[in-house]
């Protein structure tokens, strides 16, 4: 069973002391994973991994006697909350953790980015995108929602010319990411990472041709079942965010991982009454479609 994890961390500081280990256990058990960068540090750090694992080809048999893969892969960009410097407090309920995030205020530099962008194991221009959740008491919220949306149509500007899919963050901001995603197409589409959203939005955003990416969140009760019930598997794709929403079974406060993916696919195979094995086979290979590998 090859499994893919289309968003994580291990370029993070969670990680800095045991990434290369955690990623060599997500390869030896046959698995796909992309670290996705969210500044300029963490997105060379996500290549760095990704090259680093680039001569551990692991290739396993699939039901139908070809073969997969098994890869180390990178996304790189900005994430909205790094546009602005700062910090903000992370209060996530369900880990019982309360995390003071840094933000760096970092601009968009085209020719860095560019440079990142053409690398060979980056499979998108990600994760980047809208988050109106984490302003706080004092900002300029106009401001910074308009620097948000110039710094998406910067990068999507930049996926186009390295034909390339999108990792889309959006947080409280699902009808302008449609507006934008609507008048400023991406020619290779791709991923609207941690989908919270309806049934309606999801339509609308698999209408222009992307893949909704699901992690533990829909694990934590069963307020996400009827999406997922209602949405056809060929247009999910699956995903940790590690370290953070660790799914359950697992105990509140254990850093999450890749290979943490398997209760991500057991709940959806669970809601959809099908076995494990073609929730693994099919999102994989839709992470494949979408990613161009």
């Amino acid at each position: 069973m090859n499994l893919f994890d289309t968003h994580a961390h291990v370029n993070f500081n969670a990680f800095k002391d045991d990434g290369e280990e955690v990623l060599r256990r997500c390869f030896e058990a046959g698995m796909s994973v992309v670290n996705v960068g969210s500044q300029y540090s963490t997105s060379k750090r996500a290549i760095e991994y990704a090259h680093k694992f680039a001569n551990f080809s692991k290739v396993q048999p699939s039901d139908e006697g070809s073969t997969f893969e098994g890869g180390i892969y990178a996304a790189i960009g900005i994430h909205p909350v790094h546009l602005k410097k700062g910090s903000f407090t992370h209060i996530d309920p369900e880990e019982l953790t309360e995390q003071e995030i840094t933000t760096t205020g970092e601009t968009f530099d085209y020719v860095k980015y560019l440079e990142l962008a053409r690398d060979e194991k980056v499979v998108a221009i990600g994760e980047v995108g809208l988050d109106y959740h984490h302003f706080e008491e004092n900002d300029d919220v106009d401001f910074l929602k308009n620097l948000q949306k110039e710094t998406l149509l910067k990068f999507i500007q930049l996926a186009n010319v390295v034909k390339k899919p999108v990792m889309i963050h959006c947080w409280d901001g699902y009808d302008d990411l449609l507006e934008i995603l609507t008048n400023f197409p991406v020619a290779k589409k791709g991923i609207i990472h941690s989908f919270i959203g309806s049934y309606k939005t999801a339509n609308k955003f698999i209408a222009l041709g992307y893949k909704l990416g699901l992690n533990g969140i829909i694990t934590y009760g069963d307020g996400y079942d009827r999406l997922i019930k209602e949405i056809d598997l060929k247009n999910i794709v699956l995903e940790t965010d590690c370290p953070y929403l660790t799914p359950r079974p697992l105990e509140k406060g254990t850093r999450n991982e890749p290979l943490f993916v398997s209760h991500v696919a057991q709940k959806i195979a669970d809601v959809k009454n099908i076995s494990l094995e073609d929730v693994a086979k099919v999102t994989s290979q839709n992470a494949k479609e979408i990613l161009g590998l």
